[in-house]
């Protein structure tokens, strides 16, 4: 086993008497581009947020980089980019300006290299152009982008982005891709990502884990997965299918027969 960025140990978020994530183990480590794959109200949202210290767990244990302590996961955090469901954006702002406010709240350079830096992620994700044009006026797909920059600053070693293809036309999409992996592949930056489009997932995730109704179904390489769809000529949407309705039946079976 390489080195863990992110362990989960029946991590678990209850609102009312709801259980949103039901005690979900999973290790993610360095490296990995990990596919987070659920239906809406799975809870992958929940799971995200908690990761990144915007909800707080009812039980269980995280560790992030080998933290585990609520200050250890404060500290842990700063090594960390993320977009959680919409961008935070200041509409009023152009892309720079977003970046340089980010920059102060993050306590980066603000100087000439720091303005060098902004315009190298503006430039990364495509949007190097941009000029005067207030972040309001963006389209989804470049509020997309520009969440994308602002979670590249201060050069995080893990990513965690909810749904960061959409709203990016097929093109968008692709290029996105080709980031994700370079940053992978360059900056060796570990990503945990969700994404309703399982065909450009199965292009980029080399782990998958699957989530239903709160619940982790299955964790698997991706490797693994792929080998079994192309031997029973499947898809990674019918492979889900199947382990949701395999849930299914074994949630139906009385207790004494499971």
């Amino acid at each position: 086993m390489g080195e863990v960025i992110l362990r989960t140990t029946d991590l678990t978020k209850i609102y009312g008497k709801v259980p949103a994530v039901d005690h979900v183990s999973l290790t993610i480590e360095k490296g990995d581009i990990y596919g987070f794959i659920g239906e809406n109200g799975a809870g992958k949202s929940t799971f995200m947020r908690m990761v990144c210290g915007l909800a707080f767990p009812s039980s269980g244990v995280m560790e992030l980089f080998g933290e585990s302590s609520v200050k250890g996961l404060e500290t842990a955090r700063r090594r960390m980019g993320a977009i959680i469901e919409h961008p935070a954006l200041y509409g009023n702002m152009t892309a720079m300006e977003n970046l340089i406010v980010q920059r102060k709240y993050l306590n980066l350079e603000t100087g000439e290299a720091g303005k060098k830096e902004n315009q190298e992620l503006l430039e990364l994700v495509g949007l190097g152009d941009t000029g005067k044009k207030k972040a309001g006026k963006f389209s989804l797909g470049m509020r997309q982008r520009l969440g994308l920059a602002l979670a590249l600053l201060g050069e995080p070693e893990f990513l965690v982005l909810d749904e960061p293809m959409i709203g990016l036309d097929p093109i968008g999409v692709m290029e996105l891709r080709a980031l994700l992996q370079k940053l992978n592949r360059e900056r060796k930056i570990t990503i945990l990502f969700s994404s309703h489009n399982l065909s450009e997932m199965t292009l980029i995730a080399t782990r998958y884990g699957f989530l239903h109704k709160g619940r982790l179904l299955e964790e698997s390489d991706a490797d693994t997965v792929r080998a079994q769809c192309e031997s029973r000529g499947i898809r990674l949407e019918s492979y889900f299918v199947e382990l949701l309705q395999k849930a299914s039946s074994v949630s139906a079976m009385p207790k004494g027969v499971r």
